[in-house]
């Protein structure tokens, strides 16, 4: 499947402001931001040195070609079980099929091969998507936390539009899901819309954008929690350790299940401020005050220099520790469907 990218729709308001302006961020932006480039509530990124950097991506490009063993245990999907509501279904990476409250929807979806602007190179899939994108069921809408590749993939939301999905996103994220046909609600950290009945509400990360070299943190990263009558689930989208999960529990909880990424954490100098490790991610369920937490972001796509196997591990360790059994820390395998 080739690569894709992200699409939005911005509304009529937004459109006219950003009109008026000849560019820049919409006059309702309150996530920080700098000019026209967004910025984390920690500040700004220290960036390693060279001697750091250089090595790790001279691994990820040989890596990119010549492939890594390893990944998540993939199961296959029961056709039955992704129909029961509530449910939630790991496909793989960031992506979850999520039942809860009468609607169906996907978090990031990327179906694609690669994880990359094209085809030939750049983060190869370990483990094949837990759910075909042609088996799904109807879908109602998809949250898209920010553009990066592995989260925003073009062929999938393309191939979702076409289907009749919505898509809600971050600000300045709509003309990535426009480009493909795609119909989308852009909102601000703490602003929220209603889709198919439940309330999704757009909530701080701690992380980055950009898909080329230019362009850097001028679309909103971001995460979400979706709350029904009897539900609320979290997904944190791409994001390091930060404050903002105790303030996101006392705004939006209690949270039901919270959705974390674990991996992609080493060398920590270049990873640490942009995503979790298996520990700071059971912190953030603690903080958050989550009833259960469920792995995500490992082992899918060959990333970053930690063995794909070890953040489960050490996610399972560290949820022990905190006293969070096996029924409220969930590692799954690619493909498995948990009721909650």
């Amino acid at each position: 499947m080739r690569a894709l990218m992200p699409l939005a729709n911005r509304p009529l308001l937004v459109l006219a402001v950003v009109a008026l302006l000849g560019g820049g961020l919409p006059a309702r932006a309150s996530a920080p931001h700098d000019g026209d480039r967004f910025m984390n509530p920690g500040g700004e990124r220290s960036w390693p040195s060279i001697g750091v950097s250089i090595p790790f991506f001279a691994r990820k490009i040989w890596t990119s070609m010549v492939g890594r063993d390893g990944g998540a245990l993939r199961v296959a999907y029961d056709p039955v079980a992704i129909q029961e509501n509530p449910s939630i279904t790991w496909i793989g990476h960031s992506t979850m099929l999520v039942r809860m409250d009468g609607v169906t929807f996907l978090t990031d979806p990327i179906f694609s091969e690669r994880a990359s602007p094209v085809s030939f190179a750049g983060p190869a899939r370990l483990v094949e998507p837990g759910v075909p994108l042609d088996a799904l069921p109807h879908v109602d809408f998809v949250t898209l936390s920010h553009d990066h590749y592995d989260h925003t993939d073009l062929p999938s939301i393309e191939a979702l539009a076409k289907r009749g999905t919505r898509f809600v996103a971050g600000l300045e994220m709509g003309d990535l899901v426009r480009s493909v046909g795609g119909e989308v609600v852009e909102l601000d950290w703490w602003q929220s819309t209603t889709m198919a009945g439940v309330e999704v509400h757009c909530v701080p990360a701690q992380h980055f954008s950009g898909r080329s070299l230019t362009g850097r943190d001028r679309r909103l990263w971001a995460g979400w929690v979706v709350a029904g009558p009897t539900r609320r689930f979290l997904h944190a989208g791409d994001t390091g350790y930060f404050g903002g999960f105790a303030e996101i529990g006392r705004r939006l909880g209690p949270i039901d299940l919270a959705a974390l990424p674990i991996g992609a954490y080493d060398p920590p100098e270049i990873m640490r401020f942009v995503h979790m490790n298996a520990e700071e991610a059971v912190q953030a369920a603690v903080d958050l005050g989550a009833r259960r937490a469920i792995a995500m972001h490992w082992g899918t796509f060959d990333l970053t220099d930690e063995p794909p196997d070890e953040p489960p591990q050490r996610f399972r360790a560290a949820a022990t520790k905190a006293g969070l059994d096996d029924d409220r820390a969930w590692v799954c395998a690619v493909g498995d469907t948990r009721r909650w």
